[in-house]
């Protein structure tokens, strides 16, 4: 009676867990509702109470997307626009303002449709549902130059072979510049240069700017950092999101800054300031989720006939490790921390860099975290040898440790001190069962982040899954895809999910407890738990966790085999306690 209170316990629990894990990705990654794009009245997101934010971002709201295409179609139709081709990104820069916020990037498909060959876009003019935009300009004499002043241009296409400039007369004798270029990946120089042309000094401050909405902002999740960052003094800065800039309305994080804007967990805007200086670096609230980080240099007195410059820099692209770090190792102080790697990054590059190799070599994404998985569990399988040794040794002694446990009971001083005798005359450390097991947990969790994290998981396909970095699309309730409707929340079950709670459930079997009945009864829900936790979680992620169960298993059993005594004293103690549960619950039938 006992334990079926206990059980009904454990159940109870456990669909709270259940339920309360759906409760909060609700809450905190709420899905859109369906909108029809012909409805006469568009809202953009801004302007709803909530907004969705998908894993790695982008527009969620059917109407916001439809109206972001009728934006961009009208904004970059106009031919006040100087074109950028270069290796990696295309786009233009706006004449009128000055404007950057046109960016595209050759290399990363917005969808996995065949039919659709549309690069993903990371910039969009100032006023469409997914703005992001940079601007680089001056303050002349206490006086923003108006972002409705049109500039004028020579050197056509701005490509890493030519360079591109945008003048502007400021009146009163003070002409402006900003001289584009480019490099073979995502970094952009633009140097401002004030020629003072009058007969009296002015005073110029040079500054430059990344605007933003929150609404195309990937989901922040505790491993994946989105929202505004940077590195200021000696360290990076991951501690601000959009609502910690709403609630204080600005923020200007503290030390020099080396670089700082805005990431996602895939594309980063942010900029460089020039070499030496230490401009004021801001985080703004504009109001319905328009955000801006400023970059404002100390003003500078020009004098007469004189010409000043500064030159910064600024990243517009795909948050590649090997792209980060090489900008690094040029000399941008810890530039490949865009990558929010956390605490266990010597582990996870290192993981990273073997993944891309394997992929290399095989061709597919989703077989080459099935090899690394493999190749990780074989090199911690003499950890693993070690534990079962360990604790074949501690169930040996199993009857000493029990035998002074109670001839000592009342002197736990003695018998703490016996123990640590018996120890050593048996010569078994019963910390050495432990020590493996914590030793796995900092790799385990470092190959979980670069899956994460990796972009290069992103649009990879693997048997039926189109999109490795995204959700299992084949989930069961209908069908395969066969029905036509999507599951709603925590009841889109895929195949990886399913197949992830039986691996657990078989290793937990496998496994003879000496736990109790209620104990195990929680290890007996816990798999069907997880499944449902983890469905809505990369499929690349399943996949590695379904091939470590697997492997979990192959392990088990083989160490079983070289440890009978362990297992078969595991099996005599979980039946002991077996029976002593049923003549428990004997007295409570009568």
């Amino acid at each position: 009676m006992e334990n079926s209170r206990n059980f009904v316990l454990v159940l109870t629990l456990s669909l709270a867990v259940l339920i309360g894990w759906q409760w909060a990705m609700d809450y905190f990654y709420p899905q859109p509702e369906e909108v029809s794009v012909t409805a006469e009245k568009v809202d953009t997101p801004a302007e709803q109470a909530e907004v969705a934010h998908a894993r790695t971002g982008g527009l969620q709201d059917p109407t916001a997307i439809a109206q972001e295409a009728a934006d961009l179609e009208t904004a970059l139709a106009t031919p006040e626009r100087v074109a950028i081709d270069s290796p990696r990104i295309a786009g233009s820069i706006n004449l009128q303002g000055a404007f950057l916020d046109d960016v595209v990037l050759k290399d990363y498909a917005a969808t996995t449709d065949a039919d659709d060959d549309d690069p993903v876009r990371i910039f969009s003019p100032r006023g469409t549902p997914a703005q992001q935009f940079s601007q680089f300009g001056f303050l002349v004499n206490g006086q923003k130059v108006s972002d409705e002043s049109l500039w004028s241009t020579e050197g056509g296409t701005l490509t890493p072979d030519n360079p591109v400039t945008l003048t502007h007369d400021a009146g009163n004798g003070i002409e402006l510049q900003l001289t584009y270029s480019i490099d073979d990946e995502y970094m952009l120089t633009i140097e401002q240069a004030v020629a003072n042309r009058s007969a009296v000094p002015a005073v110029v401050q040079p500054y430059g700017l990344v605007g933003r909405t929150s609404d195309t902002a990937s989901a922040d999740f505790f491993i994946a950092h989105s929202g505004p960052m940077g590195v200021f003094g000696d360290s990076a800065n991951y501690d601000y999101d959009y609502d910690d800039i709403d609630e204080a309305k600005k923020v200007s994080p503290e030390g020099a800054p080396s670089w700082f804007g805005f990431t996602d967990i895939y594309w980063l805007a942010a900029m460089v300031p020039q070499d030496g200086a230490t401009p004021d670096a801001t985080f703004r609230s504009l109001g319905s989720n328009i955000y801006r980080a400023d970059m404002i240099y100390d003003p500078v007195t020009v004098p007469a006939g004189r010409k000043y410059t500064t030159t910064s820099r600024l990243y517009a692209g795909a948050k590649e490790s090997t792209v980060l770090d090489a900008y690094e190792d040029a000399g941008l102080a810890k530039f490949g921390l865009a990558i929010d790697w956390g605490w266990f990054r010597w582990f996870e590059k290192p993981f990273l860099w073997l993944l891309k190799n394997i992929f290399e070599i095989v061709g597919n994404f989703g077989v080459a975290i099935i090899i690394l998985t493999i190749i990780v569990r074989g090199l911690m399988f003499p950890i693993a040898q070690k534990q079962f040794a360990s604790m074949a040794a501690m169930k040996a002694i199993q009857p000493k440790m029990k035998a002074l446990q109670e001839r000592y009971k009342d002197d736990r001083v003695k018998q703490q001190q016996e123990m640590q005798k018996l120890f050593k005359d048996e010569k078994v450390n019963p910390l050495a069962g432990c020590l493996p097991l914590i030793l796995q947990i900092p790799i385990f969790f470092a190959l979980y982040k670069v899956l994460y994290l990796a972009i290069e998981m992103r649009h990879q396909d693997f048997l039926y899954i189109k999109d490795l970095s995204a959700p299992d699309p084949a989930t069961i309730l209908n069908l395969f895809g066969l029905l036509p409707f999507d599951p709603p929340g925590f009841l889109a079950i895929g195949v990886l999910a399913v197949l992830l709670g039986l691996t657990m459930w078989l290793t937990f079997k496998l496994n003879p407890s000496t736990m109790d009945p209620v104990q195990q009864q929680v290890f007996n829900i816990m798999p069907w738990v997880l499944m449902f936790v983890m469905a809505p979680f990369a499929a690349g992620l399943l996949l590695y966790w379904v091939t470590s169960n697997i492997l979990t298993l192959a392990q088990q059993k083989y160490l079983y085999s070289k440890h009978p005594a362990l297992r078969a004293a595991a099996e005599k103690e979980k039946a002991e306690k077996a029976a002593k549960a049923a003549k428990v619950e004997l007295p409570g039938r009568e």
